[in-house]
């Protein structure tokens, strides 16, 4: 799949606009501030429904106006879609699919697949577990609305357990009630976590491969999941359960759930060393560069087709030789890419558009 077009009017720093992209290497280039990102940025919303910068949806409108649009053109194996978001400082946001208003979020997923990558994509490895749980979380879910669907509903029961916890007026009451929340919890906790098991499974050996790509196989990359784990659904729901009733004091003591897939992590370890706590700042961007290199070949394999990969100020972190082993890699998809400046050479076949202030000049 590849976009073929964009039309922005009023989103971010862009007034009326249009860029045609290739289904090929694009680069966007110009200095810092001019709105590279924010084209990235209108492309992830038509993809996943919501900006990954900001969940304040307000900041995507032009500051001198009321309302902003884009509209996404893209071409896959099953033909061509269009994907237009409108937001309004006044009224939601309006989603539409070929010129269909969408009722729900859940129903833009699968429409355009995308994999990110920016200076912040650094969390997936040396910050909190929450921002691997969310990578995991925003891939699994543009592959299977089941997923995405379980996961919604899991956050809601979590919020009624924890409620619980907090409010409830008497020990005789947490112990007549917690006991029907954790199976709740368990039931569809246990799908969640079965689900990042199997695309881990997947993940961990490609993103080996792709980290001895890149490093010239001179570094060794190991992931695992970390947390609760079972062959099938009904041992990691008794798990929960026994973690649940392990973890009751405790809970209540803190006022909130110790326990479940909203607690859980992805170990990441190169050269036998736990790269999320000890690996240099080189050594952490090649490791969230191989796993999102990773979802590439998940995501061709599940739906037959590549993603659109959205690299932002990438290439400026990484030394020549990744540059262009990185560069080799991408140019079987449609890659889109932002840097200040470039090696004429090494783009030679890029598509090359420039920004400036919000103006597209190809």
């Amino acid at each position: 799949m590849f976009v073929s077009d964009i039309k922005l009017n009023g989103f971010r720093n862009y007034g009326e606009q249009k860029v045609k992209l290739s289904p090929n290497i694009n680069l966007l280039v110009g200095k810092n501030g001019q709105g590279k990102t924010n084209l990235l940025e209108s492309i992830y919303f038509a993809a996943i429904g919501k900006s990954p910068k900001t969940n304040k949806e307000s900041e995507l409108v032009n500051w001198e106006k009321q309302r902003a649009s884009f509209c996404v053109n893209l071409q896959k194996k099953s033909g061509a879609k269009q994907i237009e978001v409108i937001f309004s400082r006044q009224t939601k946001k309006v989603v539409r699919v070929n010129n269909v208003n969408l009722l729900k979020i859940a129903d833009l997923l699968g429409n355009l697949n995308v994999v990110f990558f920016s200076p912040d994509e650094l969390k997936l490895v040396k910050d909190a577990p929450q921002d691997r749980r969310k990578f995991l979380d925003t891939d699994i879910s543009q592959l299977s609305k089941n997923y995405f669907y379980n996961l919604t509903k899991y956050n809601k029961i979590l919020d009624e357990r924890n409620k619980l916890l907090k409010t409830a007026q008497s020990k005789e009451i947490l112990e007549q009630t917690l006991p029907i929340w954790d199976t709740h919890l368990a039931d569809t906790g246990s799908k969640i976590i079965l689900e990042r098991i199997k695309f881990l499974n997947k993940l961990k050996n490609i993103a080996k491969q792709a980290h001895e790509y890149l490093t010239n196989k001179k570094e060794d990359l190991q992931i695992e999941y970390s947390g609760i784990v079972g062959q099938n659904e009904e041992e990691i729901k008794q798990q929960i359960l026994k973690n649940l009733v392990a973890c009751r004091e405790k809970d209540e003591k803190l006022g909130f759930t110790n326990v479940g897939p909203h607690r859980d992590d992805i170990k990441l370890v190169v050269n036998n060393v736990d790269i999320r706590s000890f690996g240099s700042q080189g050594q952490q961007r090649t490791v969230a560069l191989s796993m999102k290199l990773a979802e590439l070949e998940i995501f061709n394999e599940e739906i037959g087709e590549y993603p659109v990969l959205l690299l932002d100020d990438v290439l400026s972190e990484l030394d020549q030789d990744r540059q262009q082993r990185l560069l080799n890699y991408c140019k079987k998809l449609q890659t889109i890419i932002t840097a200040t400046q470039y090696d004429p050479f090494m783009f030679q076949d890029a598509n090359i558009i420039k920004i400036n202030n919000g103006q597209i000049s190809e």
